[in-house]
């Protein structure tokens, strides 16, 4: 009795056995994903409205054709040559009576800056004055002494005595009329009723007052600097070219360059002179270069960054802040219509001077305004979905 049910039992386990094998092994469907999205192609346009372009101070600009490659990186500043700058004294001094400029305005080559009162001038025209009227007196006496001669009434002695008198007076008038030249007072004006107490400080070269060492009612010495006046309109540059660079240069090469205060603002140069020695202490030379266009913004003593160009590679650029980054991939951003832009993928190539070379994977409209500031946020307005995900 017990071999069979212990017979039934064992038949039972395998029976039991085989279902639970049989349910495991069941092959299952899968399950379909109801929240499965349909892949959507990426946007590559943006629309933005006129208060979010005034917020980011969108601007576009042009692509540029430069030469960032084949370029010769070179420090330098800027200078003044000796005839554009000029330090104003007196020859004799005097009291400050006025003071017609202040620094930082523009004066006239000429132009009176100042005026200073001595009384050594009112002496200085009444010798002019007493002169003027001896010369006129010597001349009718030569006059009178040389007919006197040709009738021979009189002794040679006696006209080459007033001769040499009528000399010496001619000297002392054009001496006296030179004086009163160099301080600013003009000979012909003067009479026995028109005398003048009063120097006046004029401006020899054309520029900006730089410096003003005057106050009103103080003594002015004689040969002291009253005035500093520099003309910066003809600022060049002096670069400091190294023995190893000097064959690479020469007189024509066309300059990019910035100064250390504003890198993103460049301006344009080309050389007309190289030095022929080298500077105290160094195996290099100056290579000097005539700035082209506006140079309000540049001051005298400036440090610059100059790259020369030593062939005519150019190649498309755009300023850094117009070439994003998402990842590996770069892009600008050109604008298709008012307000409206579309996003182009670029390959990037050598940067420098606040430049970048770009070379599209997409065929961009000729003449196309691209975003130079404010692409980045384009960039965020177009990837700020896949963020969410």
């Amino acid at each position: 009795m017990k071999n069979i049910f212990l017979i039934m039992f064992v038949l039972l386990f395998a029976i039991t056995s085989c279902k639970n094998k049989a349910t495991e092994t069941k092959a299952v469907p899968a399950a379909k994903d109801s929240t499965a999205k349909k892949e959507e192609p990426v946007a590559t346009e943006v629309e933005l409205t006129d208060d979010q372009i005034k917020a980011i101070g969108l601007q576009t600009g042009d692509i540029e054709q430069r030469n960032l490659k084949s370029t010769l990186k070179v420090n330098g500043k800027l200078t003044l040559p000796p005839q554009n700058q000029a330090q104003v004294s007196i020859l004799t001094g005097g009291i400050v009576k006025t003071i017609n400029v202040t620094e930082g305005t523009f004066v006239k080559q000429g132009q009176i800056l100042a005026t200073i009162v001595n009384n050594e001038v009112i002496q200085l025209q009444q010798d002019y004055l007493e002169n003027k009227s001896q010369l006129v007196y010597l001349q009718a006496e030569f006059k009178r002494q040389k007919e006197l001669q040709e009738d021979r009434i009189n002794a040679t002695k006696t006209l080459q005595q007033v001769q040499n008198e009528l000399g010496m007076a001619e000297a002392k008038q054009k001496g006296l009329q030179t004086k009163l030249q160099l301080l600013g007072i003009n000979a012909a004006n003067i009479s026995a009723t028109n005398f003048t107490s009063q120097i006046a400080v004029t401006a020899p070269i054309s520029g900006f007052i730089h410096h003003i060492n005057l106050t009103m009612g103080k003594f002015a010495d004689a040969n002291t600097i009253l005035f500093d006046i520099v003309d910066n309109r003809f600022l060049h540059l002096d670069l400091t070219l190294f023995e190893k660079d000097i064959a690479k240069v020469k007189i024509g090469d066309k300059i990019v360059f910035t100064d250390a205060n504003d890198a993103n603002h460049t301006h344009a140069a080309i050389i007309f002179a190289l030095n022929k020695s080298f500077e105290d202490n160094q195996q290099a030379i100056l290579a000097h270069a005539k700035i082209e266009g506006i140079t309000e913004t540049l001051l005298p003593g400036m440090y610059v960054e100059a790259r020369i160009q030593v062939d005519n590679y150019k190649a498309n650029a755009l300023p850094g802040d117009a070439v994003v980054s998402n990842g590996d991939e770069h892009y600008i951003y050109v604008e298709t219509k008012k307000n409206h832009y579309k996003q182009i993928p670029v390959t990037v190539g050598v940067s420098d001077m606040g430049f970048t070379e770009i070379l599209p994977l997409e065929e961009i409209p000729e003449n196309a305004k691209v975003v130079t500031k404010g692409a980045y946020y384009l960039l965020s307005q177009l990837t700020k979905g896949s963020s969410e995900e």
